[in-house]
């Protein structure tokens, strides 16, 4: 998968590979893939909050873009400092935080946005600006200084140097390369808020994030995310993906903002595509045993493509509480429902149709 940057990865990652946590009776170990999508994010805070209760699973390893590496940060810093209770409440800090920061903002919904359902911010007076400055200026012109509240919110909330030390969990923080394209993988001990940053960098909005003298834009451009860093930096088998990313859509857009909103959900979810399509692939050739050596992987996935659908573009810039309070209950509820349905199907076979949903 992905060639011999796969193949790279493995050499690099097989000895990190080796400490899997232990499982007590009863538990299972499993990987987390979480997506990009702005404040959709706070659903996969549901979600997480959801499986950090669950007493029989362990989190190996997390391969997480955008909003997801966010969440995955913060998780892993929460079970460095105290376990699942303390990464429970340091996902609840932060996007408490989220909000507060954002209510002294210009991203605002107006009086007409509340009174719609949908949470979008499509007659905010800043939502609008926003959107014209992003056609005649780019963010080297309208932030000469490249100020980012969310350096200061990570670095307020996440301790960095314990996470870099933190054996909890293997972390791989997904990042594309404005230069050339190409996916960027950023795991262990050099994570900080600013490989965070280049993760989530719209690059209409911020700044490219240098890092080693390469510059960076959201990882969702290459990998939304990928997936095989937890297949080779990993020992557990299976892989709960948190999908924000609608899929498919029953209608075809036919507004410039509604055509613009959905190229990019395709853009973001190519990637995947073509990763677990290469998952089904394998997993033939090891049915049909012709690949004895291969490694069987499990995919599950934890959505509300329902409720996403609903959810107007504008919507990811929106960290209204009452917004953020949704989409965590509607994520623990879809959490509590997965698990409920497919705990026992866990290490023994995916709960996703790969061919259906992916062919």
């Amino acid at each position: 998968m992905h060639g011999t940057h796969s193949h790279r990865f493995e050499l690099q990652t097989r000895a990190h590979a080796a400490l899997m946590p232990a499982a007590s009776a009863g538990q299972k170990v499993v990987n987390l893939a979480l997506q990009g999508g702005g404040s959709h994010g706070a659903f996969t805070w549901g979600v997480l909050d959801r499986l950090l209760e669950e007493e029989r699973l362990v989190v190996e390893g997390i391969t997480a873009t955008s909003a997801g590496a966010v969440n995955a940060v913060v998780l892993a810093h929460g079970l460095a400092a105290g376990g699942p209770e303390e990464a429970r409440n340091a996902l609840r800090r932060f996007w408490t935080r989220m909000s507060q920061t954002a209510s002294h903002g210009f991203l605002q919904p107006s009086v007409i946005d509340k009174m719609g359902s949908d949470f979008g911010l499509d007659n905010s007076p800043g939502y609008m600006f926003m959107n014209a400055l992003t056609y005649f200026s780019s963010p080297y012109q309208f932030n000469p200084l490249d100020f980012n509240p969310l350096k200061c919110l990570l670095e307020e909330v996440v301790d960095f140097e314990r996470l870099r030390r933190q054996p909890a969990v293997k972390l791989f923080i997904c990042a594309t390369n404005a230069r050339t394209g190409k996916l960027k993988v950023f795991s262990g001990e050099e994570i900080g808020s600013d490989h965070v940053l280049a993760s989530t960098c719209l690059p209409l909005l911020t700044r490219a994030v240098e890092i080693d003298g390469d510059h960076y834009w959201d990882g969702g451009f290459a990998a939304n995310p990928a997936i095989f860093p937890v297949i080779y930096g990993c020992e557990a088998p299976d892989v709960i993906m948190v999908h924000l990313t609608p899929s498919e859509r029953p209608e075809i857009p036919t507004s410039s903002r509604a055509i613009m909103h959905r190229m990019q959900e395709i853009s973001f979810n190519t990637s995947l595509i073509h990763e677990m399509r290469a998952v089904a692939f394998v997993t033939k050739l090891i049915d049909d045993g012709r690949f004895l050596d291969g490694k069987r992987i499990f995919i599950h996935s934890v959505e509300a493509e329902d409720v996403m659908r609903e959810l107007p573009g504008s919507s990811r810039f929106n960290s209204d509480w009452e917004f953020l309070s949704h989409l965590h209950e509607t994520g623990r509820q879809r959490a509590d429902d997965w698990l409920a349905a497919n705990f026992d199907r866990l290490g023994v076979e995916s709960t996703v149709d790969l061919q259906a949903k992916y062919f």
